[in-house]
């Protein structure tokens, strides 16, 4: 059984940093997977913020990039969102989500529209200005 754990959320002011962390237990090779980190707030629809891809090709909403960095660790089959610079339009409930296949790639990239097989807990993040 696949399980995805998430941890890392808080609170924190305006252009503070976080870290998130996703550790995947289970019978799901990272190495071989899609993996995203999604946020949903109130009234809007859960958006994708940052994929990554099995070979580590990687993409990234617009409002997020430059200051939001996705990353893996396979061997400890662990996920990252690191989230420098933050913003008050950053705050939501943050998932991590994972596919047993590569990601769908649009111009070499992976795509953001993604349907994921498996998916962590929400975890909180609440920036204040």
């Amino acid at each position: 059984q696949v399980q995805l754990v998430v941890s890392g959320g808080g609170s924190v002011q305006a252009g503070g940093s976080l870290r998130l962390s996703c550790a995947v237990s289970g019978g799901l090779d990272t190495g071989r997977s899609c993996m995203a980190w999604l946020r949903q707030t109130p009234g809007k629809e859960r958006e994708t913020v940052a994929v990554i891809d099995r070979d580590g090709t990687t993409n990234y909403d617009d409002p997020v990039k430059g200051r939001f960095t996705i990353s893996k660790d396979n061997a400890k089959k662990t996920l990252f969102l690191q989230m420098n610079n933050l913003k008050p339009d950053d705050t939501g409930m943050y998932y991590c989500a994972a596919s047993r296949w590569g990601c769908t790639l649009i111009n070499g990239r992976p795509s953001l529209v993604e349907t994921y097989s498996y998916w962590g807990q929400g975890t909180q993040v609440t920036v204040s200005s």
